[in-house]
């Protein structure tokens, strides 16, 4: 049993595309929950440099919201980011992300790895299958 997610997609954007669907306000707020939810884009903040932060709020369909944020770590375009991420702003730094972008011909893999120490194998799999909708949006972002 591992304790990290690993998501990996392939998408059929240059990286550079792939990597500003993860840094530009406009673009995140399209794919960041998928298409099920709204992040309004005057709620997200992404500082995008080592130190800076990021927040986002989820408003779901049930009028419920979701405060998301975290620190990147790491920025290297358009080849890497590394951030944390939380559901509990001012609790915790947040689980360590990694998203790389490896160029391949014509298209883009990128491979995301977070640390999921205290999830049970469930909760992986289910946060596995909530990337891959996130994913779904940004494919169709990055494609048009």
């Amino acid at each position: 049993m591992s304790n990290q997610i690993t998501v990996t997609r392939t998408f059929a954007a240059p990286r550079e595309r792939v990597f500003a669907a993860w840094t530009d306000p406009k673009d995140f707020s399209v794919w960041f929950g998928s298409s099920q939810v709204n992040v309004p884009l005057d709620s997200l903040v992404l500082d995008v440099r080592p130190g800076g932060n990021w927040s986002a709020v989820m408003e779901l369909p049930d009028g419920g919201t979701i405060n998301w944020e975290g620190r990147y770590t790491e920025v290297t375009p358009p080849e890497r980011l590394a951030l944390t991420i939380t559901d509990q702003p001012g609790t915790d730094p947040g689980a360590p992300i990694t998203v790389t972008f490896t160029e391949l011909e014509g298209s883009t893999q990128m491979t995301l790895v977070q640390e999921a120490l205290d999830f049970s194998e469930d909760q992986r799999e289910q946060t596995a299958v909530g990337y891959q909708s996130f994913f779904d949006d940004m494919e169709a972002l990055v494609a048009s």
